[in-house]
């Protein structure tokens, strides 16, 4: 999508890319037994202009900007087929000098453990990010992994994990 079509807007990038995805599975005769899709935040940040542009599939991002959190939520569909697809929106955020922006995957707020076993949740996860936003990335990249660990203990982890910190 951005090399062959020399898209840079994250909204036309994940348009295509479900386009795309879509017509390979039309091609192989594959596309019946696909009912599943890709979840993703996608960002443009332009550092020149302070502009930050940002979509999603499924996927939010958080930006924290003087100990503030605010959420920027994705399109509620995938990369892939959909019953009601639609162009994804692509928002346009500025930034400040100072401010964090996060992308990541489910798998850090779905994985299961704690005392009960349960899932660890998107609230905890921003009261989490919140509570490190003013230290290093350095620092941060460890509170994150080994409070993963802490609150997987023994349970398998069921998805993968991404999580993505820029600080402008």
């Amino acid at each position: 999508a951005v090399r062959e079509y020399g898209l840079t807007a994250p909204g036309l990038i994940l348009d295509k890319t479900t386009e795309i995805v879509i017509e390979t599975f039309e091609r192989s005769g594959e596309e019946r037994y696909i009912r599943d899709g890709m979840d993703i935040a996608l960002c443009a940040l332009n550092l020149k202009t302070k502009e930050l542009e940002f979509a999603g599939a499924n996927n939010p991002l958080y930006l924290i900007r003087d100990g503030e959190l605010i959420e920027t939520k994705g399109d509620k569909q995938p990369i892939g087929s959909h019953a009601k697809s639609t162009s994804f929106t692509n928002h346009k955020i500025e930034i400040k000098q100072g401010d964090l922006i996060y992308t990541f995957s489910d798998g850090y707020a779905d994985q299961f453990g704690g005392p009960k076993g349960k899932k660890f949740m998107y609230r905890q996860f921003k009261e989490l990010l919140r509570s490190i936003n003013n230290k290093p990335m350095t620092e941060q990249h460890k509170v994150l992994e080994s409070k993963f660990d802490e609150w997987k203990g023994e349970l398998f982890q069921i998805d993968d994990v991404c999580v993505i910190g820029v600080r402008i």
